[in-house]
Order: C-alpha cells, then sequence, then structure tokens
C-alpha cells in the first residue's frame, strides 16, 4: 500500500471540503477510509495498528461532516416558497392578525420563479459554470441546482428502488449528484437488452465456457459460489483488434440478463476539476444499484495506463485511483455477499502490456481471444451470409482455407464487400435515373465463388504475425484461464 498516496488522498479530501466541492471531497474520503482499511489487515503491529485505526475513525467523522453538508444543500434545494405550495385562499387565516392579509387577487402579482431560474440564467452568463462540481466556483452553483425528481424530490430516499410509475423499471436515486451527469450516463451507457446471444459469435468456446462460469453460474447457483468460490470480480479479454471481444461482453449481458453498462474513456473524461472521479463513483453506484450489473471497459488500457510514466497527468492518476478503489468495493468480494447481485467488471484491450499493474490484480481473470479457427472461419462466413442468397458454387471450406489469419472483423468485411459484388456490377454503366428506377428484385442476385475471390485480391488481413507473438508471451507470463 502506498502511504503517500493515501496522505496525498485524505489531502485532497480536505481541500475540496475547504472550497465547497463537497461531492469531490466525498469521494476521496470514501477512498482514503478504505485504503486505510486494507493496509490496517496488513499490519502485525497491534500498536501501529490502533493508531492507524484511530486515523481511520477521524477520517471518517470528517467524511461524515461533508456528507451532512451534502444532505443540507439537497435540502434547501428540494425546497419551495410557501407561495408555491399552497395559495392565499387555501391557507388557514389567523383571526387575531391585524390588519387581515391582502387577498391574493388583489395584491400585486409577481411571478414566482423556480429554484432553478436564478441557475439558467448563471449557466447562460457564464457557461464554463454549467457543473456544480467545477473547482471553487462548484459551492456557489450548488445551491442553485433543481432536484431532478421535481415534485418528488423530498420523497427520494423512500422511493429508491421502486419502479418507476412510467414503466416497469426502477429508476436510480441520484440524490447527491449532479443531475446532469444522472441523466448522461443513463442515456449514454446503460442498456437493458443489447441483444446479442452467443449463437451470434463464432468459435470462442473456451472464452464462452468462462465468462458463463464467470457470470451465469453464480446466478444459478448463489449458495454453491460463496466464501473461497466466489465469483470473479472482473475479467480482462486480451487479444487482437476485430477478434470479438466486444461481442463477448454483448452476450453476457444479454444470456445473463444483466444491466449493461458500456463504458469508454469519454464517458469517464470531463474538462472540470474532480468532476472525472465523480463520475467514476457514480458510475459504480448505478451499477450496484441496478445489480446484477456488468460494467464494460472497452480499449480498458486508454482509462487505466500504467501509473508514474513521464507523460502522465495529474489528472489521469486520480481517475486510475478511483477506479481502482471502486472496484475494491464492488460486490462478491465478500463472504456474505449475494452472487445475484453482484457487479462484474469485463475489460478488454488490444494492448494489455500497457496496462497498470494493480489494475491487472484486480482483473483475476485474463483471457485471450484468439484469432479464428479453420471451423470458426466457416462459421463466421456462414453467420455473416445468412442474410443473402449464395450460388452454389460457393465452397465455404475453400474460402476458410484462404482466409487463414484474418480476424473477425476482417471476415466481416470480406463478406459485405463479396454481397455487393452483383450489385455493381449490375448498375455498371447506367445513368442516375436508371439506378433510381431498379426495383429490389433486380439487384438481389446471389453471391458467386468469383464474388469471393474478387473481393479476397483487395482485402488483407489486419493482424500480423508479430503481433501475434508479442500476445503469446504477455499471455504466457500474466494469463490467467
Amino acid at each position: 500500500m502506498n502511504l503517500s498516496e493515501i496522505c496525498d488522498n485524505a489531502k485532497k479530501g480536505r481541500e475540496y471540503a475547504l472550497l465547497g466541492n463537497y461531492e469531490s471531497s466525498a469521494v476521496y474520503y470514501q477512498g482514503v477510509v478504505q485504503q486505510i482499511h486494507k493496509h490496517c489487515q496488513s499490519l502485525r503491529d497491534p500498536a501501529l495498528k490502533a493508531r492507524w485505526q484511530q486515523v481511520r475513525q477521524e477520517l471518517t467523522n470528517e467524511y461524515e461532516q461533508v456528507k451532512g453538508i451534502m444532505g443540507t444543500l439537497e435540502s434547501f434545494r428540494s425546497e419551495k416558497p410557501a407561495d408555491v405550495l399552497a395559495p392565499q385562499w387555501e391557507r388557514p387565516e389567523d383571526p387575531d392578525v391585524w390588519p387581515p392579509p391582502t387577498p391574493a387577487e388583489h395584491r400585486n402579482v409577481v411571478p414566482v420563479k423556480r429554484p432553478n431560474s436564478a441557475a439558467k440564467q448563471q449557466r447562460k452568463e457564464s457557461p464554463g459554470l454549467q457543473h456544480k462540481g467545477a473547482g471553487p466556483g462548484g459551492r456557489g452553483q450548488a445551491n442553485q441546482k433543481p432536484d431532478r425528481h421535481g415534485p418528488r424530490g423530498t420523497k427520494a430516499k423512500e422511493d429508491k428502488g421502486k419502479k418507476d410509475p412510467d414503466g416497469d423499471q426502477k429508476r436510480f436515486d441520484g440524490t447527491g449528484y449532479d443531475s446532469d451527469l444522472v441523466d448522461s450516463l443513463e442515456r449514454d451507457i446503460v442498456s437493458r437488452n443489447p441483444n446479442v446471444h452467443w449463437d451470434d459469435i463464432a468459435d470462442l468456446e473456451d472464452a464462452k465456457k468462462l465468462l458463463r462460469e464467470a457470470v451465469v453460474l453464480p446466478m444459478w447457483m448463489p449458495d454453491f459460489f460463496k466464501g473461497i468460490r466466489r465469483p470473479w470480480k472482473g475479467v480482462l479479454m486480451v487479444g487482437p483488434p476485430g477478434t470479438g471481444k466486444t461481442m463477448l461482453a454483448k452476450a453476457v449481458a444479454t444470456e445473463c440478463g444483466t444491466t449493461f453498462f458500456n463504458v469508454s474513456s469519454s464517458t469517464l473524461t470531463s474538462k472540470y476539476r474532480g468532476e472525472s472521479e465523480k463520475l467514476v463513483r457514480l458510475l459504480f453506484e448505478m451499477a450496484r444499484f441496478y445489480a446484477p450489473t456488468t460494467i464494460f471497459i472497452d480499449e480498458v488500457d486508454s482509462i487505466c495506463g500504467r501509473r508514474g510514466t513521464s507523460d502522465e497527468h495529474e489528472a489521469s492518476r486520480r481517475v486510475k485511483s478511483e477506479l481502482l478503489v471502486q472496484m475494491d468495493g464492488v460486490g462478491g468480494a465478500l463472504d456474505n455477499d449475494d452472487p445475484s447481485k453482484m457487479v462484474m467488471v469485463l475489460a478488454a484491450t488490444n494492448f494489455p502490456w500497457d496496462i497498470d499493474e494493480a489494475l491487472r490484480r484486480r482483473l483475476e481473470k485474463r483471457i485471450y481471444i484468439p484469432l479464428p479457427t479453420a471451423e470458426g472461419r466457416v462459421e463466421l462466413l456462414k453467420i455473416n451470409l445468412r442474410e443473402v442468397d449464395v450460388a452454389a458454387d460457393v465452397d465455404l471450406d475453400l474460402i476458410a482455407e484462404k482466409i487463414e489469419g484474418y480476424s473477425g472483423a476482417d471476415i466481416t468485411n470480406v463478406c459485405r464487400d463479396a454481397s455487393m459484388m452483383a450489385m455493381r456490377r449490375r448498375i455498371q454503366g447506367l445513368s442516375p435515373e436508371e439506378i433510381r428506377a431498379l426495383s429490389k428484385d433486380e439487384l438481389q442476385m446471389p453471391v458467386t465463388m468469383e464474388d469471393f475471390t474478387l473481393t479476397l485480391r483487395k482485402i488483407s488481413k489486419s493482424v500480423s504475425a508479430a503481433d501475434l507473438e508479442k500476445y503469446e508471451a504477455w499471455m504466457t507470463e500474466f494469463g490467467s484461464v
């Protein structure tokens, strides 16, 4: 455990609290408390361990104070003026009050502004303050954000976990977070049915077997997958581009019925200081709420590259630290956790040698997604050609031999190009008017063997032998199948 990192996180938590950026402060406090807890478990000296526990308790008290301030601010945002809550004629009048209050219809009526009117005006005048967690200015903006639940804001805690009245899906309670961030994550990365099945993926039987064991079986047999047999917290898929890593992740979510979070580097990146760490924490909070959940981080090397390099930015390091802290707190880590409510992190990369060592340790299963075999190439050809007519002279086994060394994406490109050859021949020499006059039946011509022969002269494989050697060497050293 890096003690300097613990001290740095504690310092940042206090600094953000003093600046009024309470959300970012809470992120650092939560992370440093978990780090100290893990550090205490590794200590053998009782006196030193007691001292660290005392420090942890002091930081926990500070964390509770920050959360209390956040709750107070949230209550201010949910309150409404008295004139909005009840008109004059609905409120009981005190007979002892003299003179009696003027009836509402005779008063100078002033339109009552909603709590977010000032925030909208400020956003128009100062575009740089659109996020309430942005640096020191975040404190002023925090009090002007409307409650995302509208009239139900005061009952947000009671309604958490209940089904949304507009549909069957339960809705995440974003109390304490910027409503824009919550809406952005739910809109951009939550997919409850990617609609990709195991049958859509040719070959890769070993990878499918491992993913079933890591995700499906714990949901079917929760009593068995406990203790030392607890489910894997993370799986890393390594392989050349275009071999089906993203398809496997979507198939896991579809076949298991889990909520699918498709995360990329742009999803967790913000130009505002402290906002990226808050996005990481919000992502995992939403994942635990919608559990069982699969968080798929594509091109994970772009988010969590090796730390300590000369070109590493401080903001990037903070995002990596928060991601590592949240992954240690994901479901399935304790003996008494319910496997059916787990959150599994599924990552994919084409550059496994650039991944940070700490993340590699947290991704407990590391599997290699190779190029398709001869049988896999035939199956891929059948899958890609199932929606088009194929001539009788097409020999899929012969084509599979010619495309040895092609990735799954390369084979898809071959089939797409070959299926368009007949159309190209049909419209050759025709004018635009004649092309538009062609019927659909005139263009529905079968794909021939000659079409594939011409296509293979134009499309080459995208993975070199040197690249395959690098992947095999890395898997020999770090693989965990």
